[in-house]
Order: structure tokens, then C-alpha cells, then sequence
């Protein structure tokens, strides 16, 4: 069989260039791995990455925004639509299905990639942590673990991220599948900044 080579597209969002205003190498925790509960992506992942940003606005309202998941499309542009599949307050064993666009490469067509996710862990303003598959035409993501920390600190709050990645497709072309993994992480990062802060001076 070929080598798969693919334009891979991060759970955390589409492919466009690296967010300004994410964490750069001179602030950036590299040494302590992002965990919710003691849990944290899937430690036999071959892709993964890890970013961070500093958010000037109230825990309460950076929280709210990122786990109220049907309204993520009004704040961040990749997400196309988002459903609850379950009611009430996100937690642990809550589920979810959201999608992205994935352009067209020379391996795979343009598609929609329907993501569903389950919440495998919670503590509310604190930490979420999140898994599942993503799938489209031509294109497929068997497991990405995705995991969130929020802390408050001199100036704001501070937001971790670190997402993995599992599956045959992506694995047999994993320069290309990273190099499109960090973009995406760091504008959702800059996109949840500029939501948050935006609400926060308007009040």
C-alpha cells in the first residue's frame, strides 16, 4: 500500500495558519504534561502536542464560554455546528457531536469531519477532559484525546491544552499530521482569548 500522505486537520479545529497571542517558546510549559484528574491524552500516541495561553478575563466566564459546546460556533469560525447530545450542565459521561471542514489534498477530498466526543473526566472551573473519534469522506481520526486546565494567575487565567492522536491514516504521515495539529490548538486558544476578553470588557 502507498505511503498515506494527508493534510491532517486537528480535532481542535480546521486548517488555517497559527493563532497569534498562543504561548511562545520563552513561557511555555514543556515539561509538565496537561492532566484533568490525574488523566491525561493517551500516553501511546505518536502525534500529540501541548500549548498555553493567558487570558485576561474572569475564570467564570473563560469557563462558561468553552464548555457551553452548542455556542461554540458563534465564537470560533472552524466549528460549524455543535450539539448536545445530552442535557444539562457539561460533565463526566456527557456527549457531544460537532463539526469542521477538512479542504480537499492531494490523498483525501475536501469533507466535513463529524466529531463526536464524550467527557471522560471534569472538575468544574478547573479542568475538562474529552475523547473521541472524528470521521469524514476519505478521512478518519480513530481516537483524539483532548484535555484542558484553567487556572487563575496574576493578570487573568491561564489555559493548557494538549490533544493526541491514534489512527492508522494520520500515523502513516505523521510530519505532515503534526505540523497541522499546533496550528490548529493555537487558534482555538486565541479564539477562546479573544471571546473571553471581548465579554469580559463588555460588562
Amino acid at each position: 500500500m502507498p505511503k498515506v500522505r494527508l493534510l491532517a486537520i486537528p480535532l481542535a479545529a480546521t486548517l488555517l495558519a497559527a493563532g497569534a497571542g498562543a504561548a511562545d517558546a520563552a513561557t511555555l510549559d514543556r515539561t509538565n504534561s496537561v492532566t484533568c484528574r490525574g488523566k491525561g491524552i493517551d500516553p501511546r500516541a505518536k502525534l500529540h502536542h501541548r500549548t498555553q495561553i493567558l487570558i485576561k478575563a474572569p475564570l467564570r466566564t473563560v469557563w462558561n464560554l468553552h464548555t457551553d459546546v452548542e455556542r461554540w460556533p458563534s465564537w470560533q469560525e472552524p466549528v460549524t455546528s455543535a450539539k448536545r447530545l445530552d442535557r444539562g450542565s457539561l460533565r463526566k459521561g456527557s456527549k457531544f457531536r460537532w463539526t469542521t471542514p477538512a479542504p480537499a489534498t492531494p490523498a483525501t477530498p475536501a469533507t466535513t469531519l463529524v466529531i463526536t466526543s464524550t467527557v471522560k473526566d471534569l472538575k468544574r472551573g478547573a479542568c475538562v477532559r474529552w475523547s473521541g473519534p472524528a470521521v469524514g469522506e476519505g478521512l478518519r481520526i480513530d481516537k483524539g484525546v483532548h484535555v484542558w486546565t484553567f487556572t487563575e494567575v496574576k493578570g487573568g487565567v491561564l489555559v493548557r491544552t494538549e490533544e493526541s492522536w491514534t489512527g492508522g491514516q494520520i500515523e502513516a504521515d505523521p510530519e505532515t499530521s503534526i505540523k497541522y495539529l499546533a496550528p490548529g490548538l493555537d487558534l482555538w486558544l486565541t479564539a477562546l482569548k479573544s471571546a473571553a476578553e471581548a465579554r469580559s470588557n463588555r460588562k
